[in-house]
């Protein structure tokens, strides 16, 4: 009997002893001081295929699939560089155009205010050439005619066909023709050719 509990303490113990070696074998593996693929590999006769490899270096399929995410990283990087260039110079291509514009614009707003005033000094000048047109209607002809030819051809054109203007208008009989007469005969030629030209 007392064999029997000393067998059974034996077996006990080698169990336990069997138990803690595989533990600690397992245990070796897990950490990674031992590998116990290669071991087991070496009992099955066949050597373990490369893109199986369950060790820390990764296998060559997943080196390929990695280089061909990182090329295909690279060359989206290359497009998107690509495409921030394009957008670069369409943005500076649109600056220039909207200098131009605004050049553009500033030319406009003083052509605008260079003709509101020459419409105001050409109204000024209407008026001035009425008035003057009134004057020379009312002053004897030969009077008149000394001062008309002190006056630049432009003028006198201007105050000739406004005192026509008010004779029609008043249905009378305009005296232009006989003011130019009595100009002296180089002026009046000149004023007669600008006033058909004009």
């Amino acid at each position: 009997m007392r064999n029997l509990s000393n067998r059974a303490k034996i077996l006990y113990l080698v169990i336990l002893i069997l138990f803690i070696s595989g533990f600690g074998v397992f245990w070796l593996d897990y950490i990674g001081m031992i590998n116990l693929n290669t071991y087991v590999n070496k009992f099955r006769g066949e050597p373990g295929l490369v893109v199986e490899a369950t060790d820390d270096e990764p296998s060559l399929m997943e080196r390929e699939e990695f280089e061909k995410e990182k090329q295909q990283l690279l060359e989206r990087v290359e497009d998107l560089d690509k495409r921030e260039a394009v957008i670069v110079e369409k943005e500076k291509s649109l600056e220039v155009e909207r200098e131009k514009i605004s050049e553009m614009r500033r030319g406009l707003e003083l052509e605008k205010k260079k003709l509101s005033d020459d419409r105001t000094r050409y109204s000024g000048y209407r008026d001035n050439v009425r008035k003057l047109a009134g004057k020379i209607v009312s002053m004897p002809p030969e009077e008149s005619v000394k001062i008309m030819v002190n006056w630049e051809d432009p003028l006198i054109i201007d105050v000739l066909r406004q005192m026509d203007a008010d004779a029609e208008e008043a249905g009378k009989t305009s005296i232009t023709s006989y003011l130019i007469t009595l100009m002296p005969k180089e002026k009046a030629s000149r004023i007669m050719y600008l006033m058909t030209q004009l």
